[in-house]
């Protein structure tokens, strides 16, 4: 089960915020329901990339065996919210 503070890791390309998939976020909010969630995308240096409202199909927990890599944000930084 998913809740506040856990890493997780996007399921798809969210192409509005040059989010790709396999970004790491972290979970904001839960929703009572643990149907959604918000989940802050920041980069490297902690400036917030987007928040965005993401259901369970969106996103999984980090697994064991993960492995993490660093790329580059393409796009001008700025604080985002959307509904995906």
């Amino acid at each position: 089960m998913i809740k506040e503070l856990d890493t997780v890791i996007l399921s798809h390309d969210v192409e509005a915020y040059a989010l790709k998939k396999h970004d790491m976020g972290t979970v904001v909010h839960c929703y009572d329901d643990n149907l959604a969630y918000e989940v802050e995308f920041v980069t490297g240096r902690g400036e917030t990339v987007a928040l965005l409202t993401l259901t369970q199909k969106d996103i999984r927990p980090v697994g064991q065996r993960d492995m993490f890599r660093v790329r580059e944000f393409a796009v001008p930084l700025q604080t985002t919210e959307v509904h995906a």
